[in-house]
């Protein structure tokens, strides 16, 4: 299998947190490759930040309204989306292994979006970033999102254990509370609009998990119906379901075909899940029936 396939398939069967990561490098590369042209042939007048970093100014905000989510996809620095990543990567497995995958991403969003609301606020209404930063601040990574599903996992299972480098094994709740009060106590550094973002985050993680343990309600759901009115909206239509000719495809691609339609199952069943059969499309009524055949 090539380099090629091995990456679509991974993107089709990895999971949630793979498919978030891949559009959070392919962001970052893509960004990059456009600060090399401009470098390159001295255009400064092009900064991707501009269009995608969340500003704290509220005129600003006004005219950038699409950044409170652009803002969770976009880095600058390789080190930064390196450590973001490999959070996302590790903490991602551990909250698909007791939440669906539409779960993940909603939470991951809802994160993002209270993240950005806490930013807002105190760069606008808190005396010290009113005094440094407000006009100026720019808010961007995945980090309050990222946050978000750590606090989600910890209280949902706050005994699990994992293993850290060094240290043996934690469990998760100790883990969660070290990265808040890490937060906390860089409120007034060098980055403190990127710490209010992460106990923004944080708090998205812990109202999901609390609600959902509480009061059996997930509290992320609306977010899920607008992906799928978005999808439905803007997708193109979909062919009829008709089955391949496994005997025209090579190994490979029998695989990718049948890992692709194991995920496709997934997600609808993950949909039937959290919002009933009769929110399914008539595409995937008729997906999910002619798979059973």
């Amino acid at each position: 299998m090539s380099f090629t396939e091995q990456i679509k398939m991974q993107w089709r069967t990895g999971g949630a947190h793979i498919s978030l990561i891949y559009i959070n490098i392919l962001i970052f590369l893509l960004v990059k490759a456009v600060e090399i042209v401009c470098k390159l042939f001295l255009i400064n007048s092009i900064d991707p930040a501009e269009f995608l970093a969340m500003p704290s100014s509220v005129s600003a905000l006004s005219t950038r309204f699409w950044t409170p989510i652009t803002y969770m996809f976009y880095h600058k620095e390789f080190w930064h989306i390196l450590f973001n990543m490999l959070c996302l990567y590790w903490f991602g497995m551990l909250f698909l292994a007791v939440f669906s995958s539409r779960q993940f991403v909603s939470v991951y969003i809802f994160g993002g979006l209270m993240a950005a609301a806490l930013y807002a606020l105190s760069f606008n209404f808190v005396p010290y970033y009113q005094q440094f930063f407000a006009a100026s601040g720019l808010l961007l990574g995945a980090s309050g999102a990222i946050m978000a599903i750590v606090v989600a996992v910890a209280v949902w299972q706050p005994d699990a254990k994992i293993n850290l480098l060094l240290i043996g094994a934690v469990k998760l709740k100790f883990v969660a509370l070290a990265f808040i009060l890490m937060s906390f106590f860089g409120l007034t550094s060098f980055n403190g609009g990127g710490e209010v973002a992460h106990l923004g985050g944080a708090l998205a993680g812990w109202l999901f998990a609390f609600s959902l343990k509480k009061k059996n309600r997930d509290i992320t759901a609306w977010i899920n119906s607008i992906i799928d009115w978005v999808v439905t909206v803007f997708a193109k239509r979909k062919p009829k379901f008709s089955p391949p000719d496994y005997s025209r495809m090579s190994d490979a691609e029998f695989n990718i075909n049948r890992a692709r339609n194991s995920k496709e199952i997934d997600r609808i069943l993950d949909k039937i899940k959290s919002s009933g059969y009769e929110s399914l499309t008539k595409e995937e009524k008729q997906f999910l029936f002619s798979q059973g055949k």
